[in-house]
């Protein structure tokens, strides 16, 4: 599995982030059954800088917490099935590792909603990847059946791996 993480952000979490990062996007993997090594981007930048980016690819001119870029087009969620026949879309030709996409976290986000929702700043790091690493899988959460399963999936993958609130 190859993580690359590129911090951007002018103010520094002072937290392990790159281990939380790496253990998280793990998990989720393992929780989804992926059958192949895979690659993903992570960005950690600053509220002005996802609010262009935000703006630009939404179409939202406002900050959000995390972005997702996923590069897989599934079938259903998490379905592996028949990526192979696409390989020259879905894999890295110089690794073979299945390219997931990419994830960008404010962490002025980070921040901010650990203190608005009460918990660490570890935790709500651990939340954002892995509500985003589910977004690269394939899940959303526009319908409120596909919300309900999507934070159902984000807590068994936090609590496996012991972020709690």
């Amino acid at each position: 599995m190859t993580v690359e993480i590129e911090y951007e952000a002018k103010r520094r979490l002072e937290l392990p982030y790159e281990t939380i990062i790496n253990d998280v996007i793990e998990e989720a993997m393992d929780y989804e059954d992926c059958p192949y090594e895979a690659e993903v981007s992570v960005t950690l930048t600053d509220n002005e800088a996802i609010r262009e980016i935000n703006r630009e690819h939404r179409g939202i001119d406002s900050p959000t917490d995390v972005l997702s870029f996923p590069m897989v087009d599934y079938e259903r969620p998490a379905d592996f099935d028949g990526l192979e026949d696409r390989a020259e879309d879905y894999f890295n030709p110089e690794t073979g590792e299945l390219m997931l996409g990419d994830i960008v976290v404010s962490v002025d986000k980070v921040e901010e909603q650990a203190e608005k929702y009460g918990h660490s700043r570890e935790r709500e790091l651990a939340f954002l990847v892995a509500h985003s690493m589910l977004h690269l899988f394939g899940y959303d959460h526009m319908e409120e059946e596909e919300r309900l399963l999507m934070e159902k999936k984000q807590e068994e993958i936090l609590e496996r791996r012991g972020y709690r609130r």
